[in-house]
């Protein structure tokens, strides 16, 4: 299954050859979407074991969560909220029907004032709102690499604050 999304407003390529790497970019990512303060929509894909949750985890971390940030691959719902934002981490990877989305009732979860983090939204092929930014974590050799495409200029603004941040 692929997603069928445009062509991209702007693109960042990004290598992370070791695993804090993955880190500082969730970090990082973080701090962008609370320097914005009004939520998003950010897709997140690659292969099992690429760092999808792991990414995750280290943005939460640096938006003040605290105490266990779980996979959601289970519950495929985990909920948090800091200040005025929610976070909202889905994880699809065993939905079997695009339509499972739907029934789940998770379409409520998109609102202004939400950050809904979507680990394989291909599962749900085109019934998911586009998102702001699309982050596709890719195994090349022994190392990683995450591509970063935004959609939106919210998409634009955090790939910009990674660009501002990779420079000081």
């Amino acid at each position: 299954m692929t997603l069928n999304l445009p062509k991209p407003l702007l693109n960042l390529v990004l290598p992370l050859a070791l695993p804090e790497n993955t880190d500082f970019l969730g970090k990082m990512l973080g701090k962008a979407l609370l320097n914005d303060g009004s939520g998003g929509v950010i897709y997140l894909q690659g292969e099992l074991g690429a760092g999808k949750t792991s990414l995750v985890r280290a943005l939460l971390r640096s938006c003040g969560v605290e105490g266990r940030i779980k996979s959601p691959s289970y519950a495929l719902l985990e909920t948090y909220k800091v200040s005025s934002l929610y976070f909202y981490h889905l994880d699809f990877y065993r939905f079997k029907n695009p339509q499972e989305w739907q029934e789940a009732g998770f379409r409520d979860l998109f609102h202004l004032n939400a950050v809904v983090l979507i680990e394989w939204p291909e599962k749900a092929e085109d019934l998911l709102p586009q998102p702001d930014l699309n982050i596709h974590l890719i195994y090349e050799g022994d190392t990683r690499i995450a591509e970063l495409d935004a959609y939106t200029q919210r998409g634009v603004a955090c790939i910009n604050y990674l660009n501002q941040s990779s420079k000081s």
